[in-house]
């Protein structure tokens, strides 16, 4: 029982529904409906449907949806409530289009309302380019944050407003171009400390409806053929009711390149077995085969059948419900986009600021807007997005906001990243423009950093390689020159920076009066950047994820390694470029005092938060744990274990409470068993209690022993 009484009423009524309907069918329909192109049944009234869509950051690949922050955005607003608006809203224009789309009899890809989100791996390495789909790479904020997405998708109605689905259980961040024959070897400790508490929370505090599976190995069995990690771990540890769906096409890999099978039929078999209730792909098409051969039982094949129509009579698709009406007008509604717009101001982490922001337009006459992603409208929206009505790029949002009397100069400056496809003189093309802008303006705002067909997924059309994983953390070289260019002419200069993921300006970062990172704040974000450099608001993200220099790619574990040794903030053993949980604002919020006492659910922390500037501002406050004494097992740094975003205004003072969850303080021995815990240590401040973040703010954390 994971979510109450009510849920487990409604599970089972579901489920005897489900067995009633399946118990009708021939094994050849059971078996058929197994694939995520499920087809119909007309002799018993069961319509065709396709399992396969996406809600990443907003209905995706769908047409028309309101365009949200990407994910690693979404995590950098620190805001678990905001999280689960924006789940409801993915789910209310996804009943919407599935309403407008059934009325029409249109049952094809990405129309119906199992969506396949959200991802909660852990972005351990910054080179993997999916990491910007993640939450980051804190196991806890992942928690927080995936448990609120799961429930604003699936609501509290009598039936799901949507089913979510927590990917790619379990081990699985990269390398992207190995995936479909890798074997991620993770040690007893790192499943249970770093890799498996998201999904554990998803499953036991959130009720996630679906879990898929990854592509490659974990500890020698597929992920979506591992008895070890579905039916012990998944269904048997955590009480798992829901159904298991394969990545797409990930069985096939079995035999294909695991090799681990000799047949599809075999591979059907192994995943079946196994638990995968659901094939994305065609391997599930040699079931009866499989069947046939011995493989497998008609039980399995009913059992498979039974969990996946739960689900389906758990969303109301064979009666009514009360999602029925929802219209299609929803979409892009004017409530949606001002939630969008708040999202993307919140999810802006301001990385360094002399002075220069907020831009004043009554010292600016005339300012130079450079940068490929300037008027980009790609690098708005990440990977997994939809269309939007309307694009607002950081050039636009500017344009927009500034009074007629200031001139907007744009140029390009140089291309994305096309670097080998020409000669020097051809790549440079744009450089002496940019230049020439420069020169001529007050101000200069350079907009680079990379976009989905530079970082992404294997296999992705869009991806220049085909691998969306990075081979550094520097930016293209085109991009490089420019920077230096541009700042060469040494005119006050702010660097927006777009990406998923951590980049090192090197120089360009040092010379640069001001560095806003804006990720891919979607397809409206523009205004939110220019509502962010001209002062409207105060910037308030903080970094979900550790900044690494690039040289110190050459001293983290190999990519393939999935050890945790030296990987993220947890485990550190250097000062980062900008460490996680950084973040600046235009006020001057700091902890003043703080203390702590244990309760029933761990310790509440009390705080007085202090803004000493008079602007207004938002912040979030974070608490981090140390575990006292020689605790050998416990990371070797203060990990987060509590944080609270806060309003306030210029000179205002409050005093909040944050609960500190016993689960969060847990810790693992080399076998992954718990540890009885110590009495901890706790900081409480606007960020890490490191020396980093100590040097980049002027602010430390108030430490409280309790």
């Amino acid at each position: 029982m994971i979510e109450g009484k009510k849920k487990y009423v409604q599970r089972n009524e579901a489920r005897k529904k489900a067995a009633d309907l399946v118990g009708r069918m021939t094994l050849e329909e059971a078996a058929s409906q197994l694939r995520y192109d499920a087809p119909a049944v007309p002799r018993l009234d069961i319509p065709a449907y396709n399992w396969w869509n996406e809600g990443l950051h907003g209905v995706a690949r769908a047409g028309t949806a309101t365009s949200f922050p990407q994910a690693i955005g979404m995590a950098a607003c620190f805001d678990p409530e905001l999280t689960r608006e924006m789940g409801e809203i993915v789910a209310t224009e996804g009943r919407a289009k599935y309403n407008a789309a059934s009325c029409q009899s249109d049952r094809d890809i990405y129309k119906g309302l199992t969506f396949w989100s959200p991802n909660v791996n852990i972005f351990r390495d910054p080179r993997w380019g999916r990491g910007q789909e993640t939450y980051g790479e804190d196991p806890f904020l992942s928690s927080v944050l995936g448990i609120h997405y799961v429930k604003g998708l699936q609501g509290e109605g009598e039936t799901l407003r949507a089913a979510a689905c927590a990917k790619h259980y379990a081990v699985h961040s990269g390398p992207e171009a190995l995936r479909h024959e890798f074997d991620a070897l993770a040690s007893p400790k790192d499943m249970a400390e770093t890799y498996l508490p998201a999904f554990k929370a998803l499953v036991t505090r959130a009720g996630v409806e679906a879990v898929m599976g990854a592509y490659n190995r974990v500890n020698g069995e597929p992920a979506c053929g591992s008895p070890k990690l579905i039916q012990e771990i998944l269904r048997g540890e955590w009480g798992f009711e829901g159904h298991f769906v394969s990545d797409c096409w990930a069985i096939r890999d079995f035999h294909e390149h695991h090799k681990v099978t000799r047949t599809a039929q075999e591979s059907a078999a192994m995943a079946l077995k196994a638990g995968c209730d659901l094939n994305c792909g065609n391997t599930y098409l040699h079931i009866l085969i499989a069947h046939q051969e011995g493989l497998v039982t008609e039980d399995d094949i009913r059992a498979a059948a039974i969990r996946l129509f739960t689900t389906r009579f758990m969303l109301g698709l064979f009666g009514e419900t009360e999602y029925d009406n929802i219209p299609l007008t929803v979409v892009e509604c004017a409530e949606h986009l001002k939630k969008a717009e708040e999202a993307s101001r919140r999810s802006c982490v301001l990385l360094k600021n002399n002075g220069l922001l907020p831009l004043s337009p009554q010292k600016i006459k005339t300012l130079a807007v450079i940068g490929p992603n300037a008027n980009s409208r790609q690098a708005l929206i990440g990977n997994y997005h939809g269309t939007s009505s309307r694009y607002i790029t950081v050039l636009e949002g500017l344009q927009d906001a500034l009074p007629e009397e200031v001139r907007v100069l744009y140029a390009q400056g140089c291309h994305l990243w096309r670097d080998r496809e020409e000669n020097l003189a051809q790549r440079d093309d744009r450089l002496s423009e940019a230049v020439a802008m420069a020169e001529l303006a007050d101000a200069v705002v350079l907009a680079v950093g990379l976009d989905e067909s530079l970082e992404g997924e294997e296999g992705d059309t869009g991806n220049a390689d085909a691998s969306g994983d990075k081979a550094d953390l520097l930016l293209p070289a085109a991009q490089a020159r420019l920077l230096d260019a541009v700042l060469k002419v040494n005119k006050p200069t702010v660097i927006c920076l777009m990406a998923g993921s951590a980049i090192d300006l090197g120089q360009a970062g040092e010379r640069a009066d001001a560095v806003l990172l804006a990720w891919y704040p979607g397809a409206r974000g523009g205004k939110a950047v220019a509502d962010i450099l001209l002062g409207h608001v105060s910037p308030s993200g903080k970094l979900p994820l550790t900044f690494y220099h690039n040289h110190q790619l050459a001293r983290l574990p190999a990519f393939e390694d999935y050890s945790m040794r030296a990987r993220t903030y947890r485990y550190l053993e250097e000062a980062p470029l900008y460490p996680f949980g950084y973040g600046l604002t235009y006020g001057d919020t700091r902890v003043t005092g703080a203390k702590g006492r244990p309760d029933a659910q761990g310790f509440i922390i009390t705080a007085d938060i202090a803004n000493a500037s008079p602007r207004d501002t938002e912040d979030v406050v974070q608490v981090y744990c140390e575990h006292s004494g020689d605790h050998a097992n416990a990371p070797p740094n203060p990990v987060l274990c509590a944080f609270k975003r806060i309003s306030l205004k210029g000179g205002e003072k409050k005093t909040i409470s944050l609960q500190v969850d016993a689960r969060s303080l847990m810790v693992f021995d080399h076998e992954g068993k718990p540890l009885p815990g110590e009495a901890p240590v706790f900081y409480v401040g606007m960020g890490q209690p490191d020396v980093r973040s100590a040097e980049l703010t002027g602010k430390t954390s108030v430490r409280v022993a309790v």
